[in-house]
């Protein structure tokens, strides 16, 4: 990429290699030193240095390639780009310092005042946020429908509609949207169509290759695997990510090197975490779906899911993050996630450890009641992200959850 590389290093991957996800994830968008070390470096550089000053005006100019400044151009940060955008399917990535940055950046990159923004009503509570208080201070209109209705989504187009933006499968009830009819719908108003794409990685699902735009990646859960870092990825062509780049070089919503390091690092065993995530999701649901005490199970899994079918169509997997609601409210959730021993109450997820939490409180929390009914995020809800620990010890600790219920 003209502008973010050094000539004293070699990219790893030629234009005609067409490697697989599992050898991309481990060998995609490696650089090497002259040391030629095995394993990537971190560059822990804030500047670099240029030999003349007609050299460095020519970088900063991007009419020469190199490092400028690492605020936006890091030879560790470029690799876990090049290396997520392969996975993606993408003409390039912007790498930054959190998911939520990762969407500040792309709106405030591509969306103007006077703008329409068409959201679901399905997302984490923070991008509702975003969407509802934020932008609208810079005088962005959003309107939020159903991630299902897509009568809801045609009504809400505007003329001056600029962006669609999804999470498929939703936080917490793993509703699943139609990528590409909703890409269609986006492409025949001039608007775009970002796809939050955090509960399936690449692995599980490729949005750009449905028509959508921009994939949006919280790196802080399935791409590192173990709560480790924090970070954030804009993943598509090269017009629209470089516009984030123009973005992130003023606003500075930055990854570090060694965070990136860690993500890259995490991705080599993407491919392998996500099949065990996937089946041990499977497992945790279809035994929540045989409990009494359990009113109902949201896993996009399961063949009674309402979006069952689509997800099998437009997915590799059904991941690891499901929801269910247990019988009663608040009182016997809560009582439901302090009886357990070892699961995480956590408001993270894609952890190799399993996590809990209870959304109307927490990651929706900041939701109006009137917008959580709207999402479906009732009291007796609870989150759960099954990590990768033995089925039969996940299944123990929730029947010592139950067990404060009666069951």
């Amino acid at each position: 990429m003209s502008g973010r590389k050094t000539e004293t290093r070699e990219l790893l991957l030629p234009p005609e290699v067409d490697w697989r996800d599992a050898t991309q994830a481990i060998r995609a968008g490696q650089i090497r030193t002259q040391e030629q070390e095995h394993a990537e470096v971190i560059y822990p550089t804030s500047s670099y240095v240029f030999k003349s000053a007609a050299e460095a005006a020519a970088t900063f100019a991007g009419d020469n390639p190199g490092n400028v400044y690492s605020r936006y151009t890091n030879p560790t940060v470029r690799m876990f780009e090049e290396r997520l955008a392969a996975l993606e399917g993408a003409e390039n990535c912007v790498a930054t310092a959190s998911g939520m940055a990762a969407i500040v950046s792309a709106c405030m990159a591509l969306l103007k005042s006077g703008d329409h923004v068409i959201c679901s009503r399905n997302v984490f509570g923070t991008t509702h946020a975003v969407f509802d208080k934020y932008m609208k201070k810079f005088g962005v209109e959003t309107t939020f429908v159903p991630l299902t209705d897509m009568e809801g989504w045609r009504a809400a187009v505007k003329p001056n509609t600029r962006l669609l933006f999804i999470e498929t499968p939703s936080n917490p009830l793993n509703e699943v949207a139609d990528i590409a009819s909703l890409a269609q719908l986006a492409h025949a108003n001039g608007a775009l169509l970002a796809v939050d794409n955090c509960f399936c990685t690449p692995v599980l699902q490729k949005p750009l290759s449905l028509g959508a735009d921009l994939v949006i990646h919280s790196a802080t859960k399935y791409l590192d695997g173990q709560g480790r870092c924090l970070g954030g990825a804009v993943v598509g062509d090269k017009a629209l990510t470089s516009e984030v780049l123009a973005f992130l070089r003023s606003g500075g919503f930055t990854m570090s090197p060694f965070n990136a390091w860690v993500f890259l690092k995490g991705l080599e065993t993407l491919p392998i975490r996500m099949k065990a995530h996937c089946e041990n999701g499977m497992k945790v649901a279809q035994w929540l779906n045989e409990q009494s005490w359990v009113e109902t199970v949201h896993y996009c899994g399961l063949p009674d899911h309402p979006g069952h079918e689509l997800a099998t169509r437009q997915q590799k997997g059904y991941g690891g993050v499901l929801s269910f609601r247990v019988k009663g409210g608040r009182e016997q959730a809560w009582a439901f996630i302090d009886n357990t021993k070892w699961i995480s109450i956590t408001a993270n997820l894609g952890d190799v450890k399993s996590t809990m939490t209870h959304p109307a409180t927490t990651t929706h929390g900041r939701l109006s009641d009137d917008d959580k009914a709207l999402a479906g995020i009732s009291e007796n809800l609870i989150r759960l992200c099954v990590g990768l620990e033995d089925f039969e010890d996940i299944r123990d600790d929730l029947l010592a959850g139950a067990a404060a219920l009666g069951a």
